[in-house]
């Protein structure tokens, strides 16, 4: 899916699902006749392949707060089987959790979302990129020279995988009614301090709505809520701002977006003392219910429009 397609364009809508060509059949061959069970077994097959076309043209949104330790990582799924990935978390932790998301035998990936060049959101995008084939690249074009940065960079351009900055204002059609709205930046911010730069996007199918906060402080909240119509920030849930940190997620924040879950990535035990109970505290007394990686494993959250369910494995 290139960038055309996934970025809404009112004139040519994003048509939705996935086509089938239909090519001329091959010349005749001699007839071969087939053992009965054979034939039956091809009809088995037949039918159980519809029945996964029809059941898969049926499912909802699907997202995935993936357990990676302390970091980001969050897989997203729309209704048409667009997939799309949110920061790969810290190294050697990714690719054991996208095999529990992705069949065995897809390794496409329609775009990524790096948030923020920091180690403990992109170390995982080297494996991804050797491991998966990626169409789309969205990041906050923030200027890091560091080496593992440089790499990712590297084998993205070696694999002419396309780079796109992401800005305020972007609409990524994902299929089936799904959309992501990018929020920030709203301008460059090359040389901002990373968290500050973070992109922060607001994932909406019917009547379900995440909103991704990256690891953006209190000071980028801020910009956030004085530009954005608030009917954009209410979400259903709020992917937490940089893990819990009592840096981000202020009380004003929170009242904004107004979610009824607060999904927390955080490695257990973690230095940082991650989430941070001033955090946990606002969410409690606000009456939202939340769901940390750290005691409840891999978060997983599938949505038909309307309703929301949750389950988890570790």
């Amino acid at each position: 899916m290139n960038s055309k397609a996934l970025i809404k364009n009112e004139k040519k809508p994003l048509a939705e699902g996935r086509r089938v060509t239909l090519r001329p059949s091959a010349p005749q061959k001699p007839v071969k006749i087939f053992p009965l069970y054979a034939v039956f077994a091809l009809l088995a097959m037949a039918i159980f392949l519809f029945s996964l076309d029809l059941r898969n043209s049926r499912r909802g949104l699907t997202f995935a707060m993936l357990d990676v330790g302390q970091g980001d990582a969050l897989f997203i799924e729309s209704p048409t089987g667009t997939r799309i990935l949110v920061d790969a978390g810290p190294p050697r932790k990714i690719l054991g959790q996208m095999a529990r998301v992705m069949p065995a035998l897809d390794r496409t990936l329609d775009a990524v979302i790096i948030t923020h060049p920091d180690a403990d959101h992109i170390s995982g995008f080297a494996d991804i990129l050797e491991n998966y084939k990626v169409k789309e690249i969205f990041d906050p074009g923030i200027a890091d020279d560091s080496a593992l940065y440089q790499n990712i960079k590297k084998i993205a351009e070696e694999k002419s995988v396309q780079n796109i900055p992401a800005r305020r204002g972007m609409r990524l059609n994902i299929g089936g009614g799904a959309v992501i709205d990018i929020l920030f930046p709203d301008a460059d911010v090359r040389d901002w301090e990373t968290n500050a730069g973070s992109v922060v996007a607001r994932l909406s199918y019917g009547d379900t709505s995440i909103l991704l906060a990256g690891d953006s402080p209190i000071d980028t909240e801020k910009i956030i809520l004085a530009q954005t119509q608030r009917t954009l920030l209410k979400s259903t849930a709020l992917k937490v701002g940089h893990h819990g940190s009592k840096n981000s997620s202020s009380a004003e924040f929170i009242e904004a977006v107004a979610p009824k879950y607060a999904l927390i990535s955080a490695g257990k035990e973690n230095r940082y003392g991650h989430p941070d109970p001033a955090v946990l505290d606002i969410f409690e007394k606000s009456g939202i219910q939340a769901f940390r990686t750290d005691e409840h494993g891999t978060i997983l959250m599938r949505s038909d429009g309307k309703t929301e369910a949750f389950s988890f494995y570790k």
